[in-house]
């Protein structure tokens, strides 16, 4: 890998497009550090100590939620945007019609569309997120609401709004310019960006305790890479074509359905559903004092540490992965593809029986990626629960971005060097 790494370097062109891909991260790294005016930065620190969905969020802003910097969100409006296109797609007809047949416009048309609708959520996150703020305690921004700073609220929800986009045009640059997908090295960068700070406090502990912590992360990794990368190869038969004096086909070659397909998307799904309950559930609850109702316990149900939350969560994820597996599978169609271009599954009449087949291996296969995603899910609440303290280096949710990013980029490195004649990064 060092060998490749450095032949890599050696080439001129490469070597420029990774050195502007770090150039492009240490810019947004210098952004999450620019707060946004009024901000009790005490206050926030002691906010993060007591509430760990923050944690969560700011692992899709790259730690720029920690500073409220003005790229607090990060890009994650943006991924909520085209979770909601990619479902869209499936659903609607035209949308449908639209990717299909579309063509290269068509895509461009709903790329755009993406963008767009990245604006009002993104300020709709900003509002909530600046809300949720001005309502802890203590607060973190004095000078928010419309009613009463309606200036000072405008300005904070246009610079986070603002900020977002910055994010997604960094990233961007890094697609056409750099390497990798720049939206998953934005996230990327952020979440590798914490991991000296919490070394470093671990190393202030125990160190068998430091060991077991290296332990559970090195299992964690090595599990999501079986995961991520085991597929099933279903065979598939070209059936030869006589035309003139030439004969066309007959080759035979496979369909790699990959064990999880959906990678992240499914928790991202169920912890934004799970948002919901507790807050809303927060505005009825009985104040401290006063006989509990039934708006007390779902708050306390619907904590993180409460073994409700995990199971609710775990059943989830399952769930979601299901359910975006099949949407993103039936958006490729394959049954239909392989029938256009002469190709059947041996042993299997083609069009309705070939469709059924693929749907019944997939949902065998996604059972276990499904099961692992669960898993993966509540590991961290599990284990904080059994040690009394945060065991993992990264927590899995973003150890399943980090690993997806680097295998995602070395593939694309592998490809450039192969391009060169070099030997690549995956033998």
């Amino acid at each position: 890998m060092l060998d490749a790494l450095k032949n890599a370097m050696r080439l001129p062109d490469l070597r420029n497009k990774i050195l502007f891909t770090l150039g492009i991260l240490v810019v947004y790294r210098l952004a999450a550090h620019i707060p946004v005016p009024g901000i009790d930065s005490q206050a926030l620190d002691m906010v993060f100590q007591a509430n760990q969905l923050l944690g969560f969020l700011d692992l899709f802003s790259g730690g720029a939620l920690s500073n409220f910097s003005i790229v607090a969100m990060g890009v994650y409006p943006y991924i909520t945007a085209q979770i909601i296109m990619q479902l869209a797609i499936g659903i609607v007809p035209p949308l449908e019609k639209l990717w299909k047949e579309g063509g290269e416009a068509g895509r461009a048309r709903i790329t755009r569309w993406t963008y767009l609708l990245t604006v009002p959520l993104a300020a709709l996150q900003a509002f909530a997120q600046a809300a949720m703020l001005t309502q802890s305690d203590p607060p973190v921004l004095s000078n928010f609401g419309f009613q009463t700073h309606p200036l000072e609220t405008a300005s904070v929800i246009i610079t986070l709004t603002a900020g977002t986009i910055f994010a997604i045009w960094l990233g961007q640059l890094i697609t056409e310019q750099g390497i990798g997908s720049g939206v998953s090295i934005i996230i990327f960068g952020g979440i590798v960006a914490g991991v000296p700070q919490r070394i470093g406090q671990m190393l202030q502990g125990n160190p068998l305790t430091m060991l077991f912590f290296i332990g559970i992360t090195i299992i964690t990794i090595v599990g999501i890479i079986l995961v991520q990368e085991g597929h099933r190869r279903v065979p598939v038969q070209y059936g030869k074509r006589v035309r003139g004096t030439k004969v066309y086909g007959g080759q035979s070659t496979h369909i790699p359905l990959r064990v999880n397909s959906s990678g992240m998307i499914p928790l991202i799904f169920a912890i934004s559903i799970l948002i919901f309950p507790g807050v809303i559930a927060s505005y009825f609850a009985a104040p401290p004092g006063q006989p509990e109702n039934i708006a007390n316990w779902i708050v306390n149900a619907f904590n993180q540490n409460s073994p409700v939350y995990w199971l609710v969560y775990f059943v989830m994820v399952v769930g979601f992965t299901f359910f975006y597996t099949d949407i993103i599978f039936r958006q490729q169609n394959l049954a239909e593809v392989l029938q256009q271009q002469g190709g059947f599954i041996p042993g299997i009449r083609p069009g309705k029986r070939t469709e059924e087949y693929l749907n019944g291996v997939l949902q065998r296969i996604t059972l276990v990626g499904a099961l692992f995603l669960g898993l993966v899910a509540i590991l961290p609440f599990l284990i904080q629960d059994v040690t009394e303290t945060q065991a993992m280096i990264i927590t899995s949710t973003g150890l399943l971005i980090v690993v997806g990013v680097v295998l995602d980029t070395m593939k694309q490195l592998q490809a450039q060097l192969v391009m060169r004649h070099y030997e690549g990064f995956i033998k």
